[in-house]
């Protein structure tokens, strides 16, 4: 398998998955800021121009961050990142679509509105600057909501570390980086940002 990789939420939340489960795979670089993934080249592997993209040994070319998990999670299911039974399975898709709908999203569609704008609208159609404001206020208020719903859970989905903490905490580190931070008030997110940060996953 080789992975194609670069800097962003997306990548990492593999790049922290495979750590979890200490599974090595070739991996290669694409520069995003220089535009390579919209270059012909990689644009064959993956006509999206996205990453990740996970090339398998038969030549298939999956893409889509929670896909290319659950790949990896059939194929390695130790240590079990989704679930082992159906009820934990659920759990876990369950919580990495709340993330994605309420945080992933209106954070980054909105930051390719604003600050990313210079480098995202000479590639694709991006929101208006005054729409921008808006989208980051509703990912505010995802995370705020996540705060209120995790009461005395360790972990997103229960007891278990599992894709929805990496997921989630892959999308707070960005939104940190790019003037989207956790709210002072969250604080039970901040408490499990920093579990979830001690892991030796985290560190790369």
């Amino acid at each position: 398998m080789i992975l194609y990789e670069s800097i962003g939420p997306n990548p990492r939340v593999v790049s922290m998955f495979l750590a979890e489960k200490g599974m090595e795979v070739e991996r290669r670089a694409i520069d995003i800021m220089s535009g390579e993934n919209r270059q012909d080249a990689y644009k064959r592997i993956h006509p999206g121009g996205t990453t990740p993209a996970l090339v398998l040994d038969d030549g298939t070319t999956l893409s889509e961050t929670v896909a290319i998990c659950e790949y990896l999670e059939e194929k390695q299911p130790q240590p079990p990142l989704i679930g082992t039974t159906p009820e934990e399975r659920a759990r876990t898709r369950m919580w990495a679509r709340r993330i994605d709908l309420t945080v992933a999203e209106p954070m980054t569609t909105g930051f390719r509105g604003a600050e990313g704008r210079p480098m995202f609208e000479p590639r694709m159609r991006v929101v208006s600057a005054t729409t921008a404001p808006d989208l980051k206020e509703i990912a505010a208020d995802g995370l705020a909501w996540i705060d209120g719903q995790l009461g005395g859970r360790e972990w997103i989905a229960g007891d278990r570390f599992t894709l929805a903490d990496i997921l989630l905490f892959s999308f707070v580190e960005f939104g940190a980086l790019v003037g989207q931070p956790l709210r002072d008030d969250l604080h039970k997110l901040a408490a499990w940002r920093a579990r979830v940060a001690s892991r030796p996953s985290a560190q790369g």
